[in-house]
């Protein structure tokens, strides 16, 4: 066990471990994985990890502290699925803008069996790209869906027929523009369609959710370095819903992280897939067009299309050794 993992209040090295284990297997844009964990003796760190930012797609790393707040919330549900309380501070130093929470498991508490049952899934959950089945989600997962993210201070919108045929229109619009952008392109392609032993970004075999023209799903596929991007038609009307916050602060962007992944495990158990709709929030002027849609009232932050797919491979993740920071060693 490397020499940087620590006991920490009720928890004892193998548990920490764990629990950062359970952290880095939350998802993130391109699956860059940008965050880093420290181990002190009043807390363990959650660190942005500036070398995994991307500075055209994500040049206020807005969506660094999402991917960072959904690891959050596996960390702090990791903790209470041991019996310790995961007393959290967001944002506690402003002359360390990359730390970005501190976790203190110092008091014992009983695992709530609900919480239990979300750890359990972390390790299931995973993006699933594949187009989905033609099956309709009971209202009342969805009821469990929008209570998910109302718990972490985010909400999740009932939307119309007339605004999801809005959506699909604004995703097929932004998305045209980022491929119209060179630097765009240059760095999808610098983290997408790598070989699959690469422990960061996202392997050739994965694909992704955009609309096609005539207003349906379809799944674009990444290809190779030298291919360009491949669709197939996605037959099904998947679940599609949006996490929004009122604000747009960091404070707000870490939260709406973790909605996102409590709102990710509670479909997980529900035995649903999932997969990041990520252009219309990545494009600044659609990312505005979609908050008017949603009458100006809170900021949308990501967008989910659920429902059940084919089995698939999991992306890989780096390596805990990569992950850790030494006690005296501190993020740019």
């Amino acid at each position: 066990m490397t020499s940087a993992i620590t006991p920490i209040g009720l928890l004892d090295s193998d548990q920490v471990k764990s629990v950062i284990g359970a952290a880095a297997l939350a998802p993130s844009t391109h699956n860059t994985q940008p965050w880093r964990f420290r181990c002190t003796p009043v807390g363990l760190e959650l660190h942005a990890d500036p070398e995994r930012a991307l500075p055209v797609v994500d040049a206020d790393q807005r969506e660094l502290l999402l991917s960072c707040g959904a690891a959050l919330f596996n960390l702090r549900t990791a903790i209470q699925a041991l019996g310790a309380h995961p007393a959290t501070t967001l944002l506690p130093r402003r002359d360390q803008p990359n730390l970005l929470a501190v976790v203190r498991p110092f008091s014992a508490r009983k695992p709530d069996p609900r919480l239990v049952e979300l750890a359990d899934a972390i390790p299931r959950r995973h993006t699933n790209r594949t187009p989905f089945e033609r099956a309709v989600i009971p209202a009342a997962t969805v009821t469990r869906l929008r209570h998910a993210a109302e718990l972490e201070q985010a909400w999740l919108p009932r939307m119309d027929a007339v605004q999801l045929h809005r959506l699909r229109e604004l995703v097929n619009k932004s998305h045209h523009a980022q491929l119209a952008d060179p630097a765009f392109v240059a760095e999808w392609r610098y983290w997408t369609g790598r070989d699959c032993t690469s422990r960061g970004g996202v392997p050739d075999y994965a694909a992704g959710a955009m609309p096609a023209d005539d207003g349906g799903w379809i799944l674009r596929d990444f290809g190779t370095q030298a291919t360009p991007p491949r669709g197939r038609i996605d037959e099904a009307d998947p679940l599609v819903v949006i996490i929004g916050s009122f604000d747009d602060t960091r404070l707000d962007r870490i939260r709406a992280g973790q909605a996102m992944q409590r709102v990710l495990l509670t479909a997980t158990a529900a035995g649903l897939d999932a997969s990041v709709i990520s252009q219309p929030v990545e494009v600044p002027d659609v990312r505005n067009e979609l908050r008017d849609l949603l009458g100006s009232g809170l900021w949308p932050q990501i967008v989910l299309r659920l429902g059940r797919g084919r089995p698939v491979a999991w992306t890989p993740r780096r390596s805990l050794a990569d992950v850790l920071l030494e006690p005296d060693q501190r993020t740019a």
